[in-house]
């Protein structure tokens, strides 16, 4: 009996100091600039979202969510239609919830812009996703001066980037959504 007491104190103790030594956040991210998001990924749209779906992947390993958009404005390039889904790591089925520490959130009827790529996702080929995050997508929010994106990468630190920044792109006022299409735009032609 006394054996059992001290190999479970030893187990605790054991499993104690591991919990301590795993981080909080299990993502880390550089610093993507706005030329970095735009060279990176395909497709930028200005959308709003029209519904999720989440799912086990067809192995049963992962959950990923298919969220529903719908484009406002292609800022770069273009997927063939103004409402298509993308899939992002993480989502809800049943009782079993995945968080995906630094992703992209949303909720239904809000809008976006969206930094997309096609990308391999656990159990999917060539899904179209964020592949940058929480730095690939900009919460539009309206202000009394006006409508601005913002990087929801404000939320967490970022590793600094080459230049030492490790505030997102647009800051923590982010862009007026105007400058920041026009941007988009100007540094998709240049390349």
């Amino acid at each position: 009996m006394v054996h059992h007491r001290l190999v479970g104190r030893c187990l605790l103790a054991l499993a104690m100091v591991a919990a301590a030594a795993v981080p909080a956040s299990a993502t880390t991210l550089m610093r993507a600039s706005l030329g970095d998001l735009v060279e990176g990924n395909a497709t930028v749209v200005s959308a709003r979202v029209l519904g999720f779906e989440s799912y086990w992947n067809a192995e049963g390993t992962f959950i990923l969510t298919d969220v529903r958009v719908l484009a406002d404005e292609f800022l770069k390039g273009d997927v063939g239609q103004r409402e298509f889904r993308i899939t992002v790591l993480g989502g809800t089925v049943g009782d079993i919830t995945t968080l995906i520490p630094g992703g992209p959130e949303m909720e239904i009827g809000k809008s976006y812009v969206l930094f997309l790529n096609h990308e391999e996702l656990p159990g999917v080929r060539d899904a179209l996703t964020i592949r940058e995050l929480s730095q690939g997508i900009f919460d539009i929010v309206n202000t009394s001066s006006g409508s601005r994106a913002v990087s929801q990468a404000v939320r967490q630190p970022l590793v600094a980037d080459r230049f030492g920044i490790t505030e997102p792109a647009g800051g923590t006022a982010g862009f007026a959504v105007n400058d920041l299409a026009r941007e988009v735009r100007r540094l998709a032609a240049a390349k």
